[in-house]
């Protein structure tokens, strides 16, 4: 069990002391709050792109965010492994290995974003063209992903610092970080496209303004002296061993994330081959369900960290309940939220942009989606405790064989017999119904409490044969 030498460090929460539920929702809550001041930053900027410059202006901003996610996601995905690998040493009391897999995660993030950037900006027009983005809004989604990528560097910082914190059980300070860059967001795009004038590229350059702004405050943070997590400038450099360990529970992770936004990418080509209306309804709606799924994921990082402290602790009986508590939240939160958004469905969409054929068909997707919310939850929550769990490798398994594989098959089905956007939109509740059965009976027959205690026996036994011989 973790002793003061980090319980009581500064800026943290140890979560393997006090009540259960207790410490999961008042971790949850500023992750949730963070969330949705994260998610201000791409509907600020469709919100008054498409209220200020119009319809192909808001297709252009919209027509590829799978894009960014798939390019993103990877690497977000794989820093998740330093979050697993960081709460599970803070758990243990391991004070030297958390600064260890901090310093590394952070030269990961840097070469992360460097590298983002390079293959964004010089790609962009290829990608949009390999997507059949609609040729009237192409010169200008080319210019607002261009601009976009430029700041790589800061969007996959802020999500390595953010994860940093969390992993010690600090939500509160990336969400105060998060707010002032948020609002900053908010203020540039006014500035730029609704009062100077300046065209859709200016929203990707107040977004890449505020995301920088946010990293900076992150990092003034971790740079202080005493911390457990102080990042230390003559430290940074990526550590073989814990580099090792943060891509076995990581890279799973990033393979998962980059799969599921690959299959979306499929479904976002499809789906901008029925014209710019259907790219716009589709994005729009897009914006909408990020907001939804915001209390599912907040409640799914605080049972991943919850998880990992406790059985890096090994207490297993308290990582068995906060597992089932996240769980349920995550799931009754999400079906509330996808039967409000059923039956507010046209207001909502209507908020982005007034033309009705885009209303038509983005009503048409959130009511064919949002009472399945729940399936969508459970999922997520699973992969979740299995994150947590060291057992990355079973989200991953599940995403590729089936929000992967199965969604793009039906698509390519689909599309082929019928060509009705409609049935497009059922692959998304389909595939989620699918992996909710496949991880139910997981969580319930497998030994998934057990699986870093797995992965240490092994590497027992390799140390001594290794001796022996």
């Amino acid at each position: 069990m973790a002793n003061s030498s980090i319980a009581g460090a500064k800026g943290t929460r140890d979560m393997t002391k006090g009540g259960i539920y207790s410490n999961i929702i008042a971790f949850a809550l500023p992750i949730m709050l963070s969330q949705v001041f994260q998610q201000l930053y791409n509907t600020a900027d469709s919100l008054i792109v498409g209220h200020f410059l119009g319809t192909d202006a808001l297709a252009a901003v919209s027509s590829s965010g799978t894009l960014i996610f798939l390019l993103v996601s990877f690497f977000n995905g794989t820093a998740m492994g330093a979050g697993i690998v960081i709460s599970r040493y803070f758990g243990a009391n391991n004070p030297d290995n958390v600064s260890k897999a901090i310093h590394t995660n952070i030269v990961f993030g840097l070469l992360s974003g460097v590298f983002l950037t390079v293959i964004g900006v010089l790609f962009t027009p290829t990608f949009l063209v390999w997507m059949r983005t609609d040729p009237d809004v192409l010169p200008e989604a080319i210019e607002y992903f261009r601009w976009y990528f430029f700041g790589s560097v800061g969007l996959v910082l802020y999500n390595i610092c953010r994860g940093i914190m969390n992993a010690v059980g600090d939500s509160k300070r990336p969400l105060y970080y998060l707010i002032f860059s948020s609002v900053l967001n908010i203020i540039l795009d006014v500035l730029f496209v609704g009062i100077i004038g300046w065209g859709v590229w200016s929203a990707a350059l107040a977004t890449v303004i505020s995301q920088l702004a946010s990293v900076v405050l992150c990092m003034i943070y971790l740079l202080k002296k005493g911390n457990i997590f102080t990042v230390e400038i003559r430290k940074l450099r990526i550590h073989g061993d814990m580099f090792k360990e943060i891509l076995t529970y990581g890279l799973p992770s990033g393979v998962q994330n980059s799969v599921i936004a690959f299959a979306n990418v499929i479904v976002q080509t499809q789906i901008n081959g029925f014209g710019k209306f259907a790219t716009a309804a589709y994005g729009t709606h897009a914006k909408i369900e990020g907001f939804a799924f915001l209390p599912m994921m907040s409640f799914n990082m605080a049972t991943t960290t919850f998880i990992s402290q406790n059985l890096g602790a090994k207490q297993y009986d308290r990582a068995k309940k906060g597992a089932r508590f996240g769980i349920i939240s995550a799931v009754l939160l999400a079906e509330l939220i996808g039967i409000l958004i059923y039956i507010f469905a046209p207001q909502l969409i209507g908020m982005f942009d007034d033309n009705a054929e885009v209303i038509r068909l983005g009503v048409q997707q959130a009511r064919t989606a949002a009472l399945f919310y729940f399936l969508l939850a459970f999922s997520h929550a699973v992969a979740a405790v299995c994150r947590g769990a060291g057992k990355a490798f079973v989200p991953m398994f599940v995403m590729l064989s089936i929000w992967c594989g199965v969604r793009i098959a039906y698509i390519a089905l689909v599309t082929h017999l019928f060509n009705d956007i409609g049935l497009i939109y059922w692959a998304y509740p389909l595939t989620w119904g699918i992996s909710s059965v496949i991880y139910l009976f997981y969580y319930l027959f497998s030994d998934w409490i057990h699986g870093f205690d797995h992965k240490q026996d092994l590497r027992s036994i390799f140390k001594r044969k290794k001796i022996s011989q």
